[in-house]
């Protein structure tokens, strides 16, 4: 990966015979590329797209007022200033063109004033900050041993603005600079600091991902460094879910019902008490970045200053009442910060067997593991952990002091075991977590079949029921009986005669389920078939097919079977 330099002028040449870039889908830019010393305070190129009139330039940098210039590629040519220098987007629409062009921005001076500068304002926030790790990166035992404050190659990371006219020198000359402060993530402050009141030299506020990658990536060589950024771009957390963005692209009620797990600057608004819907209702698409998990200005979270802990037993759901508004949503994170942070959105969302419209939502992970999801031959599953819940009663191992399996989600997806010593952030689990604690090959061997032939067996008799025992009503070619109103996710195979020959999960649907009607005779007199499939798809959708709770998963399906059973002896 490659981390392009700042200057106070940037520049850039067009080839306008060149490929054609695609332009920003969303309309609130975000740093694009990653910074040593997160947020630069001067000038960055971020990007050139051809447009079908001209031409699109994007670059990002601090606060104020920008200026572009354009020159040919002649050797004399002069330099032609384009527009006024009153550009706040940091993004402009150049329509008049050389065949080949070189551009370049002039911006804000970068004038850093310190953390000491922002307490006097900001105390509430700094009172936190300034105990947290990064206030302490120029000064901890650590740094100074390896001989880091003489080093070049890790002070960008280690102060604030190194390399700039105003910002870090030495520890004699610039005292007050040392140390990851709020202007390294905010941008240049003192122009700010001398007139709070102009919205035009504010400090931004960027959540996007890049601005911690700028620093925390396997390129900075400065010393070891663990590839975290690289693996966050690698993991599920770095983009929105499609199904998700056509949500809240089509409402903005989506914001706060999806947006809450979905989108980083949906979730980050609720969080600090604001509606999406008015605050970020062009910026949505932002997936799941480092502030949405890590809080930067809060030493509640322990060293990694995480929002949350990183295991808990109480049972936790987040029903749509929880994010229908700003309050709901407030109320309820006031008491998810007491549950596992993946939790908060990794939960069943209050799913119930008596839902009919669609299947489980993908993200009941936690409710799986602690057994408090699902129907079960007693009853519905209240508390049924199984040893990876991590509790103590539970067959927890200690290898080398560590004990895996009370960190729950964080023991097999963000393991030491699966990058050099570092925790991992590409959430991809590796066999060699399991073998820590046990050989996975004999579980796996079993558990994988075992399971396999369950569910098959249990859509068996889910079709067999729909194909003998259904209302002739539901009988209908090209409706699964017993499925849900929007399909689960199996995909059928029919024959001529529409009945069901074959399945495959994870593929497209090419079926449908009952309507409103169907799934009222369902609730009325086949209470059963909803509790079977309900089990059904918690077993397929919640993802690890069995492994979070193996135990469980086989009971789901047990009772699932019977019930079906049941219904075909009729």
């Amino acid at each position: 990966m490659k981390f392009l330099s700042a200057s106070f002028l940037i520049l850039v040449l067009v080839l306008l015979f060149g490929s054609k870039s695609p332009v920003l889908a969303q309309s609130v830019q975000h740093l694009a590329v990653p910074q040593l010393g997160g947020l630069p305070g001067a000038p960055v190129m971020t990007g050139a797209a051809k447009l079908t009139n001209g031409l699109q330039l994007t670059w990002d940098g601090p606060s104020g007022y920008y200026q572009v210039f354009q020159k040919s590629n002649g050797l004399k040519a002069a330099w032609i200033a384009l527009g006024r220098a009153t550009n706040l987007s940091r993004t402009a629409t150049i329509t008049s063109l050389y065949s080949n062009a070189f551009f370049r921005v002039s911006g804000p001076a970068p004038k850093y004033a310190g953390s000491k500068v922002c307490i006097s304002c900001h105390l509430g926030v700094c009172r936190y900050e300034t105990n947290t790790p990064h206030a302490s990166a120029f000064s901890s035992a650590k740094f100074m041993a390896s001989g880091g404050q003489t080093n070049a190659s890790c002070l960008p990371c280690h102060t604030v603005g190194y390399g700039l006219a105003t910002g870090f020198v030495s520890a004699t000359a610039t005292p007050l600079l040392g140390g990851v402060q709020c202007e390294n993530c905010h941008g240049p402050a003192a122009s700010h600091a001398a007139a709070s009141d102009d919205p035009t030299v504010r400090p931004r506020v960027e959540i996007a991902a890049t601005v911690c990658g700028g620093c925390h990536h396997a390129s900075n060589t400065s010393y070891t460094n663990p590839p975290t950024f690289e693996q966050w771009i690698g993991s599920d957390h770095a983009a929105v879910t499609p199904d998700a963005l056509r949500a809240m692209a089509a409402s903005t009620t989506n914001l706060n019902t999806c947006g809450v797990c979905h989108s980083g600057s949906a979730r980050l608004a609720l969080i600090n008490a604001q509606n999406p819907a008015t605050t970020v209702a062009h910026d949505y698409n932002l997936p799941i970045t480092c502030a949405v998990c890590h809080d930067p200005h809060s030493t509640n979270g322990g060293p990694v200053q995480l929002r949350g802990p990183v295991s808990s037993t109480n049972v936790f759901h987040l029903a749509g009442t929880d994010v229908a508004s700003v309050t709901a949503f407030t109320n309820k994170y006031a008491l998810s910060t007491n549950i596992n942070l993946c939790a908060q959105c990794h939960n069943d969302r209050a799913a119930a067997w008596t839902d009919t419209a669609s299947a489980p939502h993908r993200s009941a992970q936690y409710n799986f593991l602690l057994g408090s999801v699902g129907e079960l031959s007693d009853g519905s599953a209240a508390f049924n952990p199984g040893s990876h819940a991590g509790l103590p009663e539970s067959a927890d191992y200690s290898v080398s002091g560590t004990f895996y399996l009370t960190n729950q989600c964080a023991a097999c997806h963000f393991s030491a075991l699966t990058s050099g010593g570092a925790h991992s952030h590409t959430l991809q689990p590796a066999y060699a977590v399991c073998a820590k604690c046990h050989d996975p090959a004999p579980a796996l061997a079993y558990l994988k079949p075992e399971l396999t032939n369950r569910v098959s067996t249990l859509i068996f008799y889910l079709n067999r029921w729909a194909a003998i025992k259904a209302p002739a009503s539901l009988r209908t070619n090209g409706v699964v009986a017993w499925e849900y109103t929007t399909p689960g996710g199996l995909s059928w195979q029919t024959n001529a005669l529409g009945y069901v020959t074959s399945w495959a999960p994870g593929s497209a649907v090419n079926f449908t389920g009952p309507n409103a009607a169907g799934q009222s005779l369902l609730s009325a007199n086949y209470p059963n078939v909803l509790r079977a499939r309900f089990n059904l798809y918690l077993v397929l959708n919640e993802g690890s097919f069995g492994v979070h709770n193996p135990s469980f998963a086989l009971s789901l399906l047990s009772a699932a079977q019977t019930w079906m059973i049941q219904e075909l002896n009729k």
